[in-house]
Parts: structure tokens; sequence; C-alpha cells
């Protein structure tokens, strides 16, 4: 009894527990390794924000200049072709066919159509404005998937279309990607985001952000 009511009271020596200060010791890089996590998908989000604003942006350049890939050289916007003469007219499927034949070559549409890919590759590779890059984008791409209208199986002149997907092509890719850019707020790593974001006129409009 005498023994017992010492062994309870007693504040000499305790063997230390091994299984505390491991789990003690796990615990500590648990902050470092979320940061660390973090900072990857940062990285990331910035690299996609990178390659898919000069995606645009080179599809830009290469349609005011002509520098001879998708337009040829001498046909550029500054030379006097239409940017969206070509694409406009020769769609062949879908609700909007005689619509967009109608908007094909208008000077309008031609300087929508060259501001939208410009603000949006500007946009994405400075990390600005990303919300209103994912808006405009997403409409530019929603306008050209019903030009192409993926679920056709046949053109107006009933030649196959060749479409791999009724639904998902690389226009709903790209409206997916911005959309997911601009949530993530993409632009803080390798960009202008957070500079962009501690303006007073997109700290009082958080849809500029």
């Amino acid at each position: 009894m005498a023994v017992h009511e010492h062994s309870q009271g007693s504040t000499g020596f305790r063997a230390p527990s091994f299984r505390d200060n491991r789990s003690a010791s796990d615990s500590e890089p648990a902050v470092p390794a979320r940061t660390d996590t973090h900072t990857a998908w940062a990285y990331v989000a910035a690299s996609l924000r990178l390659l898919t604003g000069f995606v645009f942006l080179w599809a830009f350049l290469d349609k005011a200049f002509g520098l001879g890939y998708a337009t040829p050289s001498g046909k550029g916007w500054v030379d006097g072709g239409s940017p969206t003469k070509g694409f406009l007219s020769g769609v062949a499927a879908g609700p909007m066919q005689s619509t967009f034949h109608s908007w094909a070559g208008q000077t309008w549409a031609d300087w929508m159509f060259m501001a939208g890919l410009l603000g949006v590759g500007l946009a994405l590779i400075g990390g600005v404005a990303l919300r209103i890059a994912a808006l405009g984008g997403t409409a530019m791409m929603a306008l050209m998937w019903i030009a192409e209208w993926p679920p056709a199986k046949q053109l107006s002149d009933g030649t196959p279309t060749m479409s791999t997907n009724p639904f998902v092509d690389y226009h709903v890719i790209y409206a997916v990607v911005l959309i997911a850019l601009a949530a993530v707020s993409a632009g803080d790593a390798f960009g202008l985001g957070r500079l962009w974001a501690r303006l007073p006129v997109v700290r009082d409009n958080r849809w500029l952000r």
C-alpha cells in the first residue's frame, strides 16, 4: 500500500516515450510539406497560364503580320487581309452557318476577333485581369466551337466532317483552362497578379481580378 502510494506521487525518473517523440517529429514538417505542395501547384498553374497565353498571342501575331504559318506571308491583317474571312466563310455545318458567312470579313468582326486574341494573350502572360480574360476567351471559344460544330458527322456538301468527338474538342479544353486559371488566381506566380490585385480599382471591383 505504501509502495503504491509512493509510486503514484513520485516525480522521479520516467522512461521517455518514443511514440510521443516520433509523433512530434513527424508533425513538424507537415506545414512545410503543405507549403511546398501549394508552391508546386502555383508554379504548374503559372506555367499553364504562360503557355496558353502564348497560344493566343501567337495567333494574333501570325494573323496580324502574316508570319507564314496559319496566315501566309503578305496576307496578314496589316497587309489588308481579313483574319475572319477565310475561317467564317468556310463554315459548312451547324445552326449558325449562314450567320457566320454574313460576318466573314466584316470590319467589326475582324477588330473584335483580333482584340480578343491580343487581350486574352496579354492578360494571361501578364497574369492580370484573368476573370475578364476567362469570360472573353470562353465566349470566343464557344463561337468557334459552334462554327466548327463537332456534333455534325457530315458537312453541308455531304463530305465527312472527320469529327473525333461530338462534344469535347480543343475549344472546350481552352475554355476550361481559362476558367480554371482565373479561379485559382494563377497570375500570382510568375506574373503581376499580386500587384494588379492591390490596385484600388481592382480591390473595389473584384470582377477585375
